[in-house]
């Protein structure tokens, strides 16, 4: 069901806005106390979009694509640009074109449409055969540093994977421990490692050299002479078909790491210098071409570049409270290697994926940088061998409905109408630093660029594009013409190597909100603008010193309901809300109590995994991870949508809380006894069978389609597991008024605010003159 919703809202383009009408002014927008920021997904599956087998027109001006909005003279042949207004003459191939002969980029229902463009340009080339290579490519970084049972599960679940590739993806493999071993697959006669001292940084050259791929010795031959390999592509990365027995002999004689560990302190745990070795090596192999390094990581960095914590077990590895107090002495540090790291990627257009399995903290807080900026995949769990691990790592490499579609290589650029500044885009995304009149002085996020590399996008990518209105000229922008216009081009390789460009354009309209703010308020899209904004408080709690995320929130939800509420002043009770704004509020009490806001009880890890998840997942999902849905299941009516308040909580039902990063599956007391009884074994209470089954079905189904799996919790009623639901409810009854609770539902041990008291507040709050 969410599915079509979402379709619906989100129709051909794939773009959701926070505001679809918008004021004239800069100083009206202000006002308007959420930012102008559009979603894009920009390469969501859609049935109804045309492939045009041929490159698009550009205009010469301001270079945005012909699009259904542009004006045509059939006569003269020219088309008018919505954006710049520049006349441009159609080429020869285009005359025979009339009204009732349109090519599929002028049909006004085609407002996005796909180009499929020649292959990439010279100098992405295969040094084999001088063409570029169109298979995937992986390099696989696998963590010895485990117990003997973990490594064992990350063995088996490489193998699988390697056993999932298409016979032509090239596999190359990275192990490390206190050293970085670099595996030559090539030399099939005999195991021959290249081994990388894990203790001090090492230079791409350095790196290059040692493998024999440096200045002198890379001198690309046509092929290989004599079966002699010529270059790196031969030696360290293979076709998986090729090297697939081979490798899978490496892993079955792989064994952890060797290095003795003193009692008392951690393994010694090279991780930076193991993933400078795979990005030198795929660097000088396959510069320009879609690439992936998968890292699989066990525990905290403790040698050599990248580390975060001491070998010492005395020191505990950073948490909010020191980052905060400035007392984690490795962080920045360690936070500056992944940025060059990073660099290195986004500059050969390559991705790091990131797979942690670790009860303890592995560092993802410092890895963010290059994870998102190469638009890497990201899942941490607690052990290899737990099926959030497995069954996400596994859907990487699956084909069919449920592939995640990964695509590389992508450039997103964006054209906007006069007197639109573009501000900077949230997500995983990198700045192309494209200066130009479309670009805002202020930045947020990745900014002072009209373009960004995407190195890694797949079909649910989202990023979050932010916007200002110019201040200078008229101070009327769209006094000549109502509308504005927005291009969001998008060149990318698909999993066949196939370059394709989508290209976007939405039209909305400009309104002088100074004189009537109806049509304003009717263009809200609150799902949006909760999304947006829990994207903006998380980038401010991180570069922000003693961001106050909490008082940032209530401050803006009091201006918004303020400006748009109606109400008597000093007079709590005569506050209303218009129904376009009336789910707001409660999204931001639930951002509020979120991990996103609340990172107390969380790691630094996990706070940055929750986050770089927000970041990347479209509307709908990001949604359900401010404020999660809740659906009831019971005897007398059928699986129906409940409030997401501890009062649902009743004996005789279950509950399906979708929290995004968890399911969550509670059976009522009575519900509990009657199953521990058996009573669905025995053939008169089919119905209760039935009732057991349908929320396990329903949670299997949200497991099976969403990437990371989320992790499924099945508890009862006063189970210590329960806890998972509860701190997800609105504690509308606790132990101050728990005699007010009718028999069988349950109460919340805290001393929060309800959502009834924090409404009761705003309302206060917002009439005050």
């Amino acid at each position: 069901m969410a599915e079509t919703a979402n379709t619906d809202l989100e129709g051909i383009d794939g773009v959701r806005m926070t505001w679809n009408v918008w004021p004239r002014s800069k100083v009206e927008a202000s006002k308007c106390v959420i930012p102008l920021a559009a979603c894009i997904s920009p390469i969501r599956r859609h049935s109804d979009i045309p492939i045009l087998p041929y490159a698009p027109l550009r205009c010469r001006t301001c270079s945005a694509a012909l699009n259904a909005y542009a004006q045509v003279d059939f006569t003269a042949k020219l088309w008018i640009c919505p954006f710049c207004y520049q006349r441009n003459h159609f080429p020869p191939h285009y005359h025979v074109i009339s009204e009732t002969n349109l090519p599929g980029e002028l049909y006004p229902q085609y407002t996005t449409v796909e180009y499929t463009l020649p292959p990439p340009v010279a100098g992405q080339f295969d040094p084999r055969n001088g063409e570029v290579p169109s298979q995937a490519v992986f390099v696989f970084v696998l963590d010895t540093c485990m117990i003997e049972e973990e490594l064992d599960f990350a063995k088996s679940a490489l193998k699988q994977a390697i056993g999932l590739l298409p016979e032509n993806a090239l596999v190359g493999f990275v192990s490390f421990g206190t050293q970085a071993h670099a595996h030559e697959l090539g030399f099939s006669e005999m195991s021959k490692v290249f081994v990388f001292k894990g203790d001090k940084e090492i230079s791409k050259d350095q790196i290059l050299d040692q493998l024999g791929l440096g200045g002198s010795s890379r001198r690309y031959t046509k092929g290989a002479q004599n079966g002699v390999p010529s270059s790196g592509l031969n030696r360290f990365l293979l076709p998986a078909s090729e090297c697939e027995f081979t490798l899978n002999s490496l892993l079955d004689e792989l064994q952890s790491d060797q290095w003795p560990v003193q009692p008392g302190h951690r393994s010694q745990r090279c991780t930076g210098v193991a993933l400078s070795v795979a990005a030198g090596l795929l660097g000088a192999c396959l510069p320009g071409t879609g690439a992936r390094i998968v890292a699989l990581i066990g525990g905290p960095c403790t040698e050599g570049p990248g580390t975060i914590v001491s070998k010492d077990l005395s020191d505990p590895v950073r948490s909010h409270k020191d980052l905060d107090k400035d007392a984690a002495p490795y962080y920045k540090k360690a936070v500056k290697f992944y940025d060059s790291i990073a660099k290195q990627l986004v500059t050969q257009g390559h991705v790091l994926d990131l797979f942690a399995s670790a009860l303890d903290q592995v560092g993802v807080a410092e890895m963010k940088v290059a994870v998102e900026r190469t638009g890497g995949l990201v899942v941490l769990s607690e052990s290899f061998g737990h099926s959030v691990f497995k069954d996400s790592f596994k859907r990487v490499f699956e084909d069919g409905d449920q592939a995640l579609g990964l695509c590389f290589n992508g450039t997103l650029e964006i054209c906007c109408s006069q007197d639109i500044k573009i501000q900077g885009a949230i997500g995983p995304c990198s700045s192309l630093e494209k200066k130009g009149a479309s670009v805002a002085d202020t930045v947020i996020g990745e900014g002072n660029t009209s373009a960004w590399r995407l190195c890694g996008l797949d079909k649910t990518t989202c990023l979050t594009v932010f916007f200002d209105i110019s201040s200078s000229g008229s101070n009327t922008p769209g006094a000549a013409n109502p509308q504005f216009y927005l291009q969001f081009l998008t060149s990318y390789q698909n999993p066949e190597g196939q370059t394709l460009l989508r290209v976007t354009t939405v039209c909305r309209q400009w309104i002088d909100s100074a004189v009537s703010s109806e049509e304003l308020v009717q263009g809200f899209d609150q799902e949006t603008a909760a999304v947006v904004v829990a994207r903006l408080a998380s980038l401010k709690m991180e570069s922000e010193e003693g961001f106050d995320a909490t008082r940032w929130l209530d401050r803006n939800l009091i201006r918004l309901c303020s400006k748009f509420g109606d109400y008597r002043k000093d007079d709590p009770a005569s506050f209303t809300l218009n129904p376009y704004f009336s789910l707001f509020p409660q999204f931001i009490f639930n951002l509020r109590r979120s991990q996103f806001v609340q990172v107390f009880n969380n790691s630094p890890d996990e706070t940055a995994y929750f986050c770089m998840l927000l970041n990347r997942e479209n509307i709908s999902n990001a949604t359900v991870m401010i404020q999660p849905s809740l659906t009831t299941y019971s005897f007398n009516s059928p699986a129906e949508p409940a409030l997401l308040d501890v009062a649902s909580i009743a004996a005789d039902r279950i509950l399906l809380l979708d929290a995004y990063f968890s399911v969550v599956v509670f059976h009522g007391m009575t519900i509990a006894q009657w199953r521990n009884m058996g009573y669905h074994h025995q053939p008169e209470h089919q119905a209760f069978a039935e009732l057991l089954q349908a929320p396990q079905e329903d949670s299997q189904m949200l497991v099976r389609e969403r990437f990371p799996v989320p992790r499924l919790v099945v508890c009862d009623q006063h189970g210590s597991q329960a806890r998972f639901l509860l701190a997800k409810l609105n504690p509308s009854a606790t132990y101050n008024n728990a005699n007010e609770m009718s028999t069988g539902s349950d109460v919340i041990f805290t001393d929060d605010v309800s959502l009834q008291v924090f409404f009761e507040h705003l309302q206060k709050l917002v009439v005050q003159s």
